[in-house]
């Protein structure tokens, strides 16, 4: 049995924050429903494509069950209420509002179940003056400073290459949702998680803005870019005053006996860092570090981490097959649970478990499905 067996969740969700927080509910034993609309989520094109299929959707969407519900049906909307009054947790990414225009705000949502979880997850929450503003990653990046400090000390503001506030929002969206299950199991009553990817993205630049509130000055934290080595780069994170001085010791015999570094500024330690890995290779700065308990490693390009043996020791990389693309890799389960370990599983067709679900969930007949679909309310 894993962690969440049992735990019904009805997916609407598209694109990264939403999705990727249904995912991990159904790595740790969920079963996640995704409605789609008919002919499937607009995401199952987006690129990078492998034989047909998207990677995109694929990382964010194995592991569930797709069932094909046009939402703006009539008849349509009455299978999802059937769904809602059998389901645990309501799973959404629109705008604020949205829920309700569909017909299915919260107060909807409780009067079909009064144990219903409502998880809202947008770009800058349910309330507040931008509530109404559509949103993706890189607008939380920018408007949290996160950006600003991401080009320090090199120059410009710069973004990460993922999409890091969408994926930070996806686990506060499950957090906080196991945290609504665990008050439900005390009281009988769901609630609703609001998360937004704004607020995610102040908890990644949390300390700098605090100082900030402080002292009216910035500080804190900046950018972290790494030295370059002979044949690449390398990080070099050799935090506190012992550790230091055993790095700086070994360059350049400053800080030696645990004294002081006596390198005047951050920006003189830096120099005297980037001299002395440019003539090195990265093999060679990495071995002579570990060996002095001083953190280091190699900044990877993708291709080297996906040989990493570290990472398929811990079944981080994993393979599953696929129907489009016959076999797919997908990242594994992040939260090792030695009695619950959590699943892996591929990605669905379109509307592949329609069928399944409303005969499993709703005691739905043939005849029912038949003319479920003839009214194009299902697909």
């Amino acid at each position: 049995m894993n962690s969440l067996e049992g735990v019904r969740v009805l997916e609407l969700a598209r694109y990264q924050a939403g999705p990727r927080g249904g995912m991990i509910l159904s790595d740790l034993g969920a079963e996640v429903i995704k409605i789609e609309r008919p002919g499937g989520e607009e995401t199952r094109g987006n690129p990078p494509m492998v034989r047909g299929q998207s990677v995109y959707f694929t990382v964010y969407n194995r592991g569930k069950k797709s069932i094909c519900i046009d939402m703006r049906n009539p008849e349509g909307k009455a299978v999802f209420a059937d769904l809602v009054k059998t389901a645990d947790i309501v799973l959404e990414n629109f705008r604020p509002g949205t829920m309700e225009q569909m017909g299915f705000g919260y107060e909807t949502l409780k009067a079909l179940n009064p144990r219903i979880i409502l998880v809202s997850v947008s770009g800058f929450g349910q309330y507040g003056p931008y509530k109404d503003r559509p949103a993706f990653d890189p607008l939380g990046q920018a408007m949290s400073g996160l950006m600003a400090l991401t080009g320090q000390p090199v120059g410009q503001p710069l973004g990460t290459a993922s999409s890091i506030i969408d994926r930070t929002t996806a686990l506060h969206a499950t957090i906080g949702c196991l945290a609504a299950l665990r008050h439900r199991d005390r009281t009988g009553e769901g609630q609703v998680v609001d998360v937004c990817l704004l607020d995610s993205a102040l908890t990644l630049v949390e300390i700098p803005t605090s100082y900030y509130l402080a002292t009216g000055e910035e500080g804190g934290e900046a950018g972290r870019p790494p030295y370059k080595s002979a044949d690449g780069y390398v990080v070099i994170s050799a935090t506190g005053r012992e550790m230091a001085a055993r790095l700086f010791q070994l360059v350049s015999g400053d800080g030696a006996d645990g004294g002081p570094v006596n390198a005047s500024t951050s920006g003189d330690r830096r120099k005297i860092l980037e001299d002395w890995c440019a003539t090195r290779s990265s093999e060679d700065i990495c071995a002579t570090l570990m060996d002095l308990g001083i953190p280091v490693a190699p900044v990877k390009t993708i291709p080297q981490v996906a040989a990493d043996p570290h990472l398929w020791a811990r079944e981080m990389l994993v393979k599953v097959d696929d129907a489009v693309a016959g076999e797919m890799y997908v990242p594994g389960v992040a939260m090792k649970l030695s009695k619950t370990p959590g699943r892996v599983n591929g990605v669905p067709t379109p509307g592949q478990h329609t069928d399944a679900v409303l005969t499993e969930w709703l005691g739905y007949d043939p005849a029912r499905l038949a003319a479920l679909r003839a009214a194009k309310a299902i697909a």
